[in-house]
């Protein structure tokens, strides 16, 4: 990629028309990725926050491409939900009727993924062949390819640890499934926005630069460790801010149930105050970081970018404190799933700007 960047930008000589339309057509092509890969995540989310992930106790990548047809098949699907833990000791009481709402969603996430996958392989047999793609890109967008089939598979893990002996999923593949699904978003918003816009780079002082590159890993972070509080439901308690309980560190901070390392990823009150911490320390660094810029960086896109940045920063928090106050509704916690795609999209764009 570097050398494709280096060779290829918008003020060399030696890039005419044609190859400028090559790469504005593989961008739009990976742009179109990116914005299914981020329903993706809002589906996922929804499917998590409805409790449906476990209604589809099968992975069948191809024969599951189809959903029951008719009442036997439901049936027979039903059937199959009512022997896993989540039936038995959360939805015994549950009909077909309300089996079917949660297998949709579950179902729809599961398309989804096929479809992302059509839509990446398809174009990059075609511009492969055609010759639109350029050699430099080839090895990168096979290894994105097979990193997404890797996604498919760590997904029926995360489904397979709740169909044993827990009526939940591991918080643990539930939050590798959301990062590496981020981690490919971003990786591919990168790369569709170099070829966008090519590899000149602003004249920024490194410590800007450096900045970017900080807030960049907090918003990612960030958003992983909201993972946990997902996958061990911490958005149930402590439904106040800014204290927890009696203070600003919930008493239980420290379980002694659980050893001290995994305290962190397994201790509700743990998660929740940790993702509140990440959360309050990304606002601050990304308003220092549009600050800094106004004051050091001349650049007009720049500028914007990184106050639409701090403006979506601060918008995310508010989300996660409504969502917090209100209990975790359904919607609230779709948008704010959303509203933490559209920060990591803003902050990887500020990143590759102020290079």
């Amino acid at each position: 990629m570097t050398d494709l960047t280096l060779r290829h930008t918008p003020s060399s000589n030696a890039l005419d028309s044609a190859v400028q339309r090559n790469f504005h057509w593989v961008a739009l092509w990976l742009y179109a990725c990116c914005a299914m890969i981020f329903a993706m995540v809002v589906i996922g989310g929804v499917t998590r926050l409805t409790e449906s992930g476990l209604s589809i106790v099968e992975w069948q990548p191809i024969k599951g491409t189809l959903p029951p047809l008719n009442a036997e098949q439901w049936q027979t699907a039903f059937e199959q939900y009512q022997a896993t833990p989540q039936f038995r000791f959360v939805n015994a009481s549950m009909t077909i009727d309300e089996f079917r709402q949660i297998f949709w969603w579950e179902y729809v996430h599961r398309l989804w993924g096929r479809l992302i996958g059509f839509v990446f392989l398809i174009p990059l047999i075609v511009f492969w062949l055609t010759g639109r793609l350029d050699r430099t890109l080839r090895a990168p967008l096979v290894v994105f390819f097979l990193l997404g089939g890797m996604q498919g598979v760590i997904g029926w893990f995360m489904v397979a640890s709740g169909l044993k002996d827990v009526p939940w999923v591991s918080p643990y593949f539930l939050t590798l499934h959301l990062g590496f699904a981020l981690a490919l978003y971003g990786g591919l918003f990168w790369v569709a926005t170099t070829l966008w816009r090519g590899s000149a780079a602003l004249i920024t002082p490194k410590s800007v630069s450096t900045l970017a590159r900080a807030a960049l890993a907090l918003v990612f972070t960030t958003i992983v460790a909201g993972g946990f509080v997902a996958g061990l439901r911490a958005g149930q308690i402590y439904n106040e801010f800014p204290l927890m309980g009696d203070g600003l560190v919930p008493t239980d901070y420290l379980s002694a149930s659980i050893p001290w390392v995994r305290n962190f990823f397994e201790n509700p009150a743990a998660a929740q105050f940790d993702h509140r911490l990440l959360a309050i320390t990304t606002v601050i660094t990304v308003l220092t970081l549009c600050g800094v810029v106004w004051r050091r960086v001349s650049d007009a896109a720049a500028r914007v970018g990184v106050t639409l940045l701090a403006a979506m920063a601060l918008i995310q928090m508010t989300l996660g404190i409504a969502t917090l106050l209100s209990h975790v509704p359904v919607w609230l916690g779709a948008l704010h799933q959303a509203g933490a795609v559209t920060l990591l999209s803003l902050a990887v764009w500020s990143v590759h700007r102020l290079r």
